[in-house]
């Protein structure tokens, strides 16, 4: 596959200035594609962890079980994410990874990380930080999740989202796609269907969103992230420490 179709490259490319030889060895790690269907199980929480995944194209999710059968959605993957690296370290995965549509994923074993830790320092110092950023939103959704009204928690999520999504997607302005159900935002949000359904009418009526089936465009930006104080942690990043080719 062409490292110029790869949507890996694309997002890692948005922080640094890839070389040839660094985009070949992403690209090589989208070179096995498989389709899921929606609502499909890719693996489950237990499993041996042999692999990490390339999303291609389509949402999942990562989610948990609660001891009395509730399910806590913990991680939304979009095309260019990396599944798996929060388990790296360990032997079996801690999630249950589902589709929320037709996902294509790219799998490749942990092994396949040994060339880009070995020969592309830069790479290898891009990937260890994509990984600390993450550990610093984790915070930030947990300060959501325990202390927002619903409507917050909404913001949140759709300002995180967009956010996320226009890494790979630079011409995207105010709309996105939102192919999740009710049910599966209220298991990331700690929220009842009920509530969900309430906050989104009532956040139309309010003029903060408007909603067209599974797209959703966001008309107070500026509102709702003074509502959460939310903190785009995606767009920027330090990279002066990093490692020259």
């Amino acid at each position: 596959m062409s490292s110029t179709s790869s949507c890996l490259v694309t997002k890692l490319s948005h922080y640094v200035s890839l070389s040839e030889a660094d985009c070949d060895r992403l690209a090589k790690l989208e070179r096995a594609e498989r389709i899921f269907d929606a609502g499909r199980e890719v693996y489950q929480g237990g499993d041996e962890n042999k692999d990490l995944y390339v999303v291609k194209h389509g949402w999942a999710f990562s989610f948990t079980d609660l001891p009395d059968g509730r399910r806590q959605i913990v991680k939304i993957h979009h095309p260019g994410d990396v599944i798996g690296f929060a388990d790296v370290t360990l032997k079996h995965s801690t999630t249950t990874l589902r589709t929320v549509e037709e996902v294509c994923l790219c799998p490749f074993p942990k092994s396949s990380l040994d060339e880009i830790l070995r020969e592309s320092p830069k790479l290898s110092a891009l990937l260890l930080s994509i990984a600390l950023r993450d550990q610093v939103v984790l915070i930030d959704v947990l300060r959501a999740m325990g202390r927002m009204s619903a409507q917050e928690r909404v913001s949140y999520m759709l300002l995180d989202l967009i956010s996320r999504l226009r890494i790979t997607n630079p011409g995207m302005t105010d709309t996105i796609r939102l192919p999740m159900t009710q049910s599966q935002i209220a298991d990331y949000l700690g929220l009842t269907n009920v509530y969900i359904s309430k906050t989104f009418i009532r956040m139309e009526e309010d003029g903060y969103i408007h909603r067209d089936q599974h797209r959703l465009q966001i008309l107070r930006e500026d509102a709702m992230i003074e509502l959460t104080d939310f903190h785009d942690r995606y767009a920027d990043m330090d990279t002066s420490w990093f490692p020259q080719d």
